[in-house]
């Protein structure tokens, strides 16, 4: 099926409305709470109270004419000055994703008091983008698979041989429509610290992620070479310090 382009004729697509959720903060923060040096973990909720700035983001006409909708969770660290530090994608389409990201890094905050003073800290944020019209019986997972359809997945141009490193760390990622990584998630059976694969990816290049002749943000899957000593030890063998 031909991919149809933003200036052909679409039924009427009605408002965008965006819903910002009060969720707790996500398993994978909770286990930060106490440790010297690491932002608190707050509530969506009680972050929500402490807004200075906040901006919507745009609706991706992409995503209006191939009626795709959504929720986009993501976590933020905000520094202690009240500035995002730090905004990443937890779930949620790429297209959408991209538009969040995007706009959520430029989110003010007051600062988070304690008795130590200002403080850094995590939460969660949940946009829902929702398209209000008649789509008969289109569903979000059929316009989902119909898109997927529709897109060449972004490709690797220039990946430098790393000859030392062997192992290999599953990583997704999320390129712009430029080829640039916007952001990074490893696999659940990688290590939480990823900064040395981080390294090696500014090296490679990447060409985005096409809908017709349009560039677009998506996800990518790559495997990023990596040192033996930073994978975690095999299930029930302890690690030798």
């Amino acid at each position: 099926m031909r991919a149809m382009t933003p200036f052909e004729s679409r039924p009427s697509l009605g408002l965008l409305v965006l819903a910002f959720a009060c969720l707790p903060a996500v398993a994978l923060s909770q286990t930060l709470v106490g440790q010297a040096g690491q932002p608190i973990v707050i509530t969506a909720k009680k972050a929500t109270h402490l807004l200075l700035h906040r901006t919507v983001p745009e609706y991706p006409p992409l995503a209006k004419v191939n009626y795709i909708q959504g929720r986009v969770r993501l976590e933020l660290e905000v520094a202690a000055d009240g500035k995002v530090a730090h905004a990443h994608v937890l779930k949620g389409n790429a297209i959408l994703a991209a538009s969040a990201l995007q706009t959520l890094r430029n989110w003010t905050y007051r600062p988070l008091l304690t008795t130590s003073g200002p403080s850094a800290f995590l939460t969660t944020v949940e946009l829902n983008y929702t398209l209000r019209g008649q789509f008969g019986e289109l569903g979000p997972e059929q316009a989902e698979r119909d898109l997927r359809r529709q897109v060449k997945p972004p490709e690797v141009l220039r990946r430098p041989v790393e000859a030392s490193l062997r192992t290999l760390m599953r990583i997704r990622l999320l390129l712009n429509d430029q080829g640039q990584v916007i952001d990074s998630d490893p696999s659940l059976e990688a290590v939480s610290d990823f900064t040395p694969a981080q390294k090696i990816l500014q090296g490679w290049t990447f060409r985005p992620a096409r809908w017709g002749s349009l560039p677009i943000p998506w996800y990518l899957d790559v495997d990023v070479p990596v040192s033996e000593a930073r994978l975690p030890p095999p299930a029930g063998v302890p690690e030798h310090r």
